[in-house]
């Protein structure tokens, strides 16, 4: 049962992918709005650090090293057990996050309920979330909001471009002189690839029929350097590439298109944040729990679902559906980007 007592001293867990940590600001700017003077600590991984490090309402990060090993908790529970807090939030049910929130000193651990927690995470955190149905994770991370007795009427993520990165923003786009349509050739798993010889093609349709300037975005990890050299092999029209440009800059080149094409994964999370129209190409999981989030349903491609189907969100993985998206899919969602985004203002 949670308590009358609104804490002030928060510390999340929340470690791996870039999507999630796109969701958790609500939560933390959600907290800030209710508690102005609450000190928020935030405990993840490398690469969700590089995105959120700089943001206003995240007072501390304190950055776990899954790669170190043993180390990496060795220095997170030293960090950890330094600092006393009002409350812990367990965001992620997971072993590994869960081992990390027992370190940390706490008058209060809150966790997801047991029907949705996995690993025995749940044995960490003596108060819980009532239980539900599976949903967004977005949605997910917003009921963490109960013990503050506020929700979040209006979703803020504040991530960016923040007034120092604008420079370096508007030095990327000054050489374009088309509206830039930013692809994310790579994900964190194969199964959520598209194929890189179907992105050639819609890059040439972009470029002849759309007078669009494609630039592929991402890291440079094997996959997707070697979908860049599929697609510069294939394209009529070879596309610029800003690959490895950092996570940051990423920012700033996402909100800068008009339009970005994705498959599900951080990029995607993060182009909804900065209300980019984003062409969203889902097989592996369930969109209604891990695609965009609320906005840009009409530009989602849905091959998750067979025709007709329904049922409650589901946690399963399905294999092999990517394929099943074909290039005239995507021509007809930038067809209606066009005709329904093309020409909104950016808000």
């Amino acid at each position: 049962m949670m308590d009358d007592a609104v804490p002030g001293s928060i510390c999340i867990v929340m470690l791996t992918a870039l999507g999630d940590a796109v969701h958790v600001l609500p939560l933390i700017n959600a907290i800030k709005l209710r508690v102005p003077g609450s000190r928020i600590t935030w405990v993840l991984q490398p690469p969700a650090a590089a995105l959120v490090r700089g943001h206003p309402a995240v007072d501390e990060l304190v950055v776990f090293d899954r790669s170190a090993g043993i180390r990496g908790f060795v220095e997170a529970r030293r960090a950890l057990q330094s600092r006393r807090f009002d409350v812990v939030l367990l965001l992620q049910p997971y072993l590994k996050a869960a081992i990390l929130a027992s370190f940390a000193p706490a008058d209060r651990k809150i966790g997801i309920d047991r029907s949705r927690a996995r690993d025995l995470s749940w044995l960490v955190t003596p108060e819980r979330l009532p239980a539900r149905s599976l949903g967004h994770m977005q949605d997910q991370f917003l009921e963490f909001l109960q013990p503050f007795r506020t929700d979040a009427e209006s979703l803020q993520w504040d991530l960016g471009p923040w007034p120092d990165e604008r420079a370096a923003q508007a030095s990327f786009f000054a050489t374009i002189d088309k509206p830039v349509a930013a692809i994310v050739v790579g994900t964190s798993k194969p199964e959520k690839d598209w194929l890189p010889e179907r992105w050639a093609e819609v890059i040439d349709a972009l470029t002849e029929d759309f007078g669009m300037q494609p630039v592929l975005v991402g890291g440079t990890s094997e996959r997707e350097l070697a979908a860049r050299r599929v697609i510069l092999e294939r394209a009529v029209h070879p596309p610029l590439s800003a690959l490895g440009s950092g996570i940051r800059p990423l920012v700033g080149i996402l909100d800068g298109s008009a339009l970005v094409l994705s498959p599900d994964t951080g990029p995607l999370h993060m182009s909804v944040a900065l209300d980019r129209p984003v062409i969203s190409l889902i097989g592996y999981a369930d969109p209604r729990r891990t695609g965009p989030y609320r906005g840009y349903q009409d530009l989602m491609i849905d091959a998750f679902h067979d025709p007709g189907e329904s049922g409650p969100v589901t946690n399963e993985r399905r294999h092999g559906r990517m394929t099943r998206i074909r290039v005239s899919d995507v021509v007809e969602k930038i067809a209606i980007w066009k005709s329904r985004y093309a020409s909104r203002p950016k808000s």
